[in-house]
């Protein structure tokens, strides 16, 4: 069951709130990823969109801060009964905010006069980003309800990761192109800052539900893909 290691710790600890909060925060970051990209794929004008991103970053910034001070509060008062889950959940909201800071750096290509609208790509760039658009709502869905279960995580995790690997196979592409380096730059650029943000929600869920020793570790011991 997802949160159950952060429910079932030995600890009496509740912790619905951080968890109301931390979906909070991932809608956040899915608005500033729906403009961020909006302004790079399509013909949105950066500037219409950079000031309701950069204040929705701030705000990712200042709940983790806000939640990452009451989960040691928490401890201080609690003691060590529920180190694990508080633990936890301060991996999983800086996994958070870092997908605000790399849709904020999507903005910023577009910022930097880089527009995809005309990419010979740009259909499969949209369903690309409808795509990673919809995971962030399987993410809060996952962390916020109680129902979901170990198979549901299995299923959103081979979905999550086929779309990461196929993200990498593009930028190995993009090494070897015969396109100019101005086309195949700020796409590959563009795929690093996606794959690292489907990665990142991943993250999130597992994280929600795997005891803290695994949390960022493939099977076999190999590091996880959310940087």
């Amino acid at each position: 069951m997802v949160l159950a290691f952060f429910k079932g710790n030995s600890g009496d600890g509740n912790f619905d709130h951080i968890v109301s909060k931390a979906v909070g925060m991932l809608g956040d970051a899915r608005h500033s990823f729906d403009l961020a990209t909006l302004a790079l794929l399509a013909d949105t004008d950066p500037t219409a969109v950079a000031d309701d991103i950069r204040s929705t970053d701030q705000r990712i910034n200042e709940a983790e801060q806000e939640l990452r001070s009451e989960l040691v509060v928490h401890v201080s008062v609690q003691g060590n009964a529920d180190i694990g889950s508080v633990l936890g959940f301060t991996l999983l909201l800086k996994k958070i905010e870092r997908v605000g800071d790399q849709a904020k750096n999507i903005l910023e290509l577009a910022e930097n006069g880089v527009n995809l609208a005309d990419s010979p790509e740009v259909e499969e760039l949209l369903a690309d980003r409808q795509t990673a658009s919809n995971f962030f709502a399987e993410a809060a869905d996952l962390l916020g309800g109680p129902d979901a279960d170990d198979d549901a995580i299995a299923e959103y995790g081979l979905r999550v990761n086929a779309m990461a690997d196929e993200l990498q196979a593009k930028i190995d592409d993009f090494m070897t192109s015969d396109r100019p380096g101005r086309e195949v730059v700020p796409l590959a650029i563009y795929y690093r800052y996606l794959r690292r943000i489907v990665a990142n929600l991943l993250g999130v869920v597992r994280t929600s539900a795997e005891p803290l020793p695994h949390v960022d570790y493939l099977e076999g011991g190999t590091v996880d893909t959310d940087d």
